[in-house]
């Protein structure tokens, strides 16, 4: 059975009707289900073959039916197998009630819950799914308690329980797994916010083919995305390729606009102009003799490189002086493709009205800076990743990037949203978002259009970090990103 990770994101609300309509096709539910408990002792046998002994954690829903077959199918093949009913086992109604019959049936060890239950061996949680709507009650607290307590490998059924599969946080409490197997849709909150910390290794599996739905959300992959560059021209000069102005390092803050700047050279724009403080030419010029860098005092020198420029970014070290506000008014006056990051999101925030930018602009908050564009708290934005983006593109009329874990992407026009599922820890380091902007920056200097550049900027970004961490992700430096992005980008097919 593949366990591959599918394009199509889903709402919990959709995944249920996708079920739905594979029942309606002729598709038992009870065939679900045993598919299903295959597909989780499939996983099992290769993950932790050696265990011999398995402990499932079963609730009311049909997560239990999938977990009582399970257990029988452990039974079978001669594991010691006991499973603990946190909800009554009589109260289960319809499948999982036929799932519980067939269990029993065979013999398999089925306890009521009670606070000393002994957790052993591989730890499987069934015990909630995508119907929990408010937070974790009774029994269920305790039992996810002890699981996250136990020394065992933990798989979840579907989604680990207690946590909101279209938001990705915690209802409370949720189960930490170090393996999840979902199943029918693939379920947004599994892959954003605090998703990917409690559903550790994810896996898929459809169960059944049935007919395509429209989803919510895109997953970005290179499937999709890796020929958004087209094949360079012989006779192709750099003019093609367009000519890309980042403007920012005020005082203090050179090295913002260095890592924007290499990164933008490494991403393939044909020409780079740099407008920063007058005390960062030199270093500029010493890192990097490619860019043409002009120091300002004010706006009115930027302007001539506003006028020759294809493609802008603004907001790497900016800072928040008048000098910053300033380049910031004439940026936003200029009508262009352009990149908005850092202290350019920060300024736009303090404004005493929104600012419609167009669908030529891209923003890239991480979530304090979302936060402040929407007047909301961190708290608030975090609670809901999805709402937060989808208002920031209703308030700013322009492509957003709520960065992240799991950051995703969204845009104007009829592109469905995406979610980015790769990317680690290590790259939460200073600098990270001043690569993206170059490379954002670069990719609509060579007349991608800006929600295509934005969602491909973020896999290719994302990617570049997984390979940067190929020696470990403690330690990682932004700069450590420049070849992978160098690779990435000339990377014609999907590895």
């Amino acid at each position: 059975m593949p366990y591959v990770l599918p394009d199509r994101v889903y709402t919990a609300a959709q995944v249920r009707e996708l079920d739905a309509r594979l029942i309606a096709a002729g598709t038992p539910g009870i065939e679900l289900m045993q598919r299903a408990a295959e597909a989780l002792w499939q996983v099992v046998q290769q993950r932790w073959p050696h265990q011999r002994q398995m402990t499932v954690l079963c609730g009311g829903g049909n997560n239990a039916g999938d977990g009582y077959l399970l257990a029988k199918l452990a039974l079978q093949a001669g594991w010691q197998v006991v499973v603990w009913a946190v909800a009554d086992p009589q109260t289960l109604q319809g499948d999982a009630a036929s799932a519980l019959q067939a269990a029993r049936a065979d013999g398999v060890d089925i306890q009521r819950w009670h606070g000393q239950a002994l957790l052993a061996g591989v730890l499987v949680d069934a015990l909630l799914g995508t119907g929990l709507s408010g937070e974790v009650r009774g029994d269920y607290v305790d039992a996810i308690a002890q699981i996250n307590a136990a020394s065992g490998p933990v798989l979840s059924v579907d989604l680990p329980s207690g946590l909101d599969a279209d938001r990705g946080v915690t209802l409370g409490c949720a189960v930490i797994a170090d393996l999840t197997v979902t199943f029918i849709g693939l379920k947004l909150g599994l892959l954003t916010g605090e998703g990917p910390d409690y559903s550790g290794e994810l896996l898929f599996a459809a169960l059944a083919d049935g007919e395509a739905a429209d989803p919510s959300f895109e997953r970005l992959s290179m499937a999709r995305w890796a020929k958004t560059l087209p094949v360079r021209k012989q006779a192709a000069h750099k003019g093609h390729f367009g000519h890309l102005l980042i403007v920012g390092g005020g005082q203090g803050m050179g090295g913002a606009i260095m890592l924007a700047a290499e990164a933008a050279l490494c991403s393939g724009a044909g020409k780079i102009s740099v407008a920063t403080r007058p005390e960062h030419v030199a270093p500029l010029l010493s890192r990097c003799p490619e860019l043409m860098v002009r120091g300002i005092d004010g706006v009115a020198q930027l302007q001539g490189l506003l006028e020759q420029a294809d493609a802008l970014v603004i907001g790497p070290g900016l800072g928040r002086d008048s000098w910053a506000q300033a380049l910031l008014d004439a940026a936003l006056e200029w009508q262009g493709p352009r990149v908005l990051d850092a202290d350019a999101l920060n300024l736009l925030a303090e404004r005493a009205a929104p600012v419609t930018l167009g669908a030529d602009t891209v923003i890239s908050p991480h979530p304090a800076e979302a936060a402040r564009l929407l007047a909301w708290d961190n708290a608030r934005v975090q609670s809901d990743r999805p709402a937060a983006l989808a208002r920031l593109v209703d308030l700013l009329g322009c492509s957003v990037i709520l960065k992240g874990a799991g950051s995703l992407v969204a845009s104007t026009d009829a592109a469905l949203p995406a979610v980015c599922t790769d990317g680690n820890p290590g790259m939460a380091v200073g600098g990270m978002g001043d690569v993206l902007s170059g490379l954002l920056g670069a990719l609509l200097a060579q007349r991608i259009p800006a929600a295509r550049a934005a969602r491909y900027a973020v896999l290719v970004h994302a990617l570049a970090g997984e390979s940067a961490a190929s020696g470990g992700q403690v330690g990682m430096r932004a700069s450590d990103m420049f070849i992978p992005i160098k690779a990435l980008l000339n990377q014609r097919e999907a590895e």
